[in-house]
């Protein structure tokens, strides 16, 4: 036991560590190198290596339409997990008696929105090209977060949901292509700076490592609930 409640507090200290870093980086995205290379004039943090990396990708609207449309699934894995929950509480007749990963994956899905809201109003970066004439915020990569939030944590539940062992290794192995196609897809079509999707990474990792530890901190709970 006393094994296990050292390993938790590692992992908070890991999801702390990840924080600050994703902090720090953002405080330093707005203040170093920062200067006017986007578009209307729009200024970015990293000028250097972002207009580097921009040049060197250039603009793929077409990929960048591949990647938003295949975005939607992501949506109905959220409320398939929502109605597991649903489902839960109508058959158990308590929140209480509700599977506590699946509740924590709910407070989990509010956070991660709560800080797309935060970014979208506190605009760090804006894209590196106007979509539909508009500027749009650009950090962190919305899309980039949301797979690199949702898949793991999917992946996660699925690990536990799944009892084939061979239908969990396999949905697992198509999630990690999916999320890795999606962020890969996101780079290379332009649509964002790359201190952007680094951020979007950066955030998404700090999060899933949050989720993470509550689950094995409400386990370890629960165990001694028993001893």
């Amino acid at each position: 036991m006393k094994q296990a409640k050292k390993k938790i507090q590692k992992d908070f200290g890991v999801t702390a560590g990840l924080l600050v870093l994703s902090i720090l980086y953002t405080v330093a995205i707005m203040f170093i190198d920062v200067r006017p290379i986007g578009p209307q004039g729009s200024v970015v943090g990293f000028a250097t290596v972002n207009q580097y990396f921009h040049t060197l990708f250039d603009t793929n609207m077409l990929l960048y339409k591949i990647t938003d449309w295949l975005s939607i699934p992501i949506l109905f894995v959220m409320l398939g997990f929502a109605i597991v929950g649903v489902v839960q509480l109508i058959k158990r007749k308590s929140l209480l008696r509700v599977d506590s990963s699946i509740l924590i994956l709910g407070g989990f899905y509010v956070l991660v929105f709560l800080v797309y809201l935060f970014f979208e109003f506190f605009v760090v970066n804006y894209r590196p090209v106007l979509i539909k004439g508009f500027l749009e915020a650009s950090y962190p990569s919305s899309t980039t977060m949301l797979m690199m939030c949702i898949i793991p944590t999917a992946i996660m539940q699925f690990q536990r949901l799944i009892s084939s062992k061979g239908l969990r290794n396999i949905v697992s192995t198509l999630c990690v292509i999916y999320a890795g196609f999606m962020v890969i897809g996101r780079v290379l079509s332009g649509v964002h700076w790359i201190t952007d999707i680094i951020g979007g990474i950066l955030f998404s990792a700090t999060f899933v490592m949050l989720y993470y530890s509550i689950n094995q901190w409400v386990k370890y709970k629960t165990i001694l609930g028993f001893c």
